[in-house]
């Protein structure tokens, strides 16, 4: 028995957001008596899979079928329960992304196992088996007693640390039974966002809104996420003037992340866009409105113009 970790790739990488959920699923094994084994789908290296074992995975399997290169949620979903039912996991452990919505509901019906998604803390064991979730967008938590005989636990990113250890996992071919029925849905292209940090993944971020008056003044934002090593986004109102491309918008209609800091720049603050950011740990914003609704959530404010704070925040940065 052991606890099975689903591994996303990118470009044949483990993502970020997927060493977190190894390192979870690891801590689950060690409270359960168990081990960790991750299951990874798609292209990628032996030498990469094994790096799962720097998080605490003793074991990777590797379903390298050329079908599974795209990600498919009814195909990943069929092979992830597989997996589970080859190594008698009782747990499985994911980090939740667009990927994994597609495929956990499916994957809980295969196995006919309980769902908590948004997860933020190691189970409580010690009276059944209690998990804390992130619910409302982050405003309220929810602890859920998972009583099915099989527990899938979707882990929110940026919300556990991994600790890497001087270690390397097995890696073994993992080939299940596919059938036609698990490609009636089939990817025709992705279309992935540019830049050096991509936002999804990102620790830090850099965002503006319609305080930036234009998008020939955008070369500020991008100066301090360059110094800053931090991915950049926009408001809905910034992409839909196409200010910035769509894949930078974040809010409750664009992408929701949580990272170690948001700094917010000429943003006002709306619900809509409250609710893709009020996860991040700690946000930051800079607005010359000094009753802009946005500082009410903030940790830090600076009431100031962003074309005098920003040039001086970037320079101290770079002076550190």
């Amino acid at each position: 028995m052991s606890v099975l970790i689903f591994v996303e790739l990118d470009e044949g990488k483990i993502k970020k957001s997927s060493q977190e959920a190894i390192f979870y699923g690891a801590k689950v094994a060690e409270m359960t008596g168990t081990t960790a084994t991750a299951i990874a789908v798609g292209q990628a290296d032996d030498s990469e899979l094994a790096t799962a074992g720097r998080f605490g995975a003793t074991k990777v399997l590797h379903a390298s079928d050329t079908r599974l290169n795209e990600p498919n949620g009814m195909a990943y979903a069929t092979v992830v329960a597989a997996a589970a039912q080859q190594e008698g996991s009782t747990v499985v452990v994911l980090a939740k992304s667009s990927l994994a919505d597609a495929m956990t509901a499916r994957l809980a019906g295969k196995l006919k196992a309980g769902l908590a998604a948004n997860v933020i803390e190691l189970p409580d064991l010690s009276n059944g088996f209690v998990v804390k979730s992130s619910i409302y967008t982050g405003k309220a938590f929810a602890y859920n007693e998972l009583k099915a005989g099989i527990k899938i636990l979707a882990i929110k990113k940026n919300t556990i640390t991994p600790e890497e250890i001087d270690a390397t996992a097995t890696v073994d071919s993992f080939s299940p039974a596919l059938n036609d029925s698990d490609f009636v849905i089939s990817v025709k292209s992705t279309e992935k966002a540019t830049g050096d940090i991509l936002l999804p993944e990102a620790d830090l971020v850099v965002s503006a809104g319609r305080g930036m008056k234009g998008p020939e003044n955008w070369g500020l934002v991008e100066d301090l996420a360059h110094a800053l090593h931090a991915a950049t986004a926009c408001s809905k109102p910034v992409s839909d003037l196409d200010w910035r491309p769509h894949h930078e918008h974040v809010g409750q209609t664009g992408i929701k992340i949580s990272p170690n800091l948001y700094i917010a720049c000429g943003i006002s603050g709306a619900i809509q866009h409250l609710a893709g950011v009020n996860s991040s740990k700690v946000i930051v914003v800079i607005n010359k409105d000094a009753d802009a609704p946005f500082f009410k959530s903030a940790d830090y404010g600076i009431v100031g113009d962003v074309f005098e704070v920003l040039p001086r925040l970037t320079a101290a940065v770079k002076a550190l």
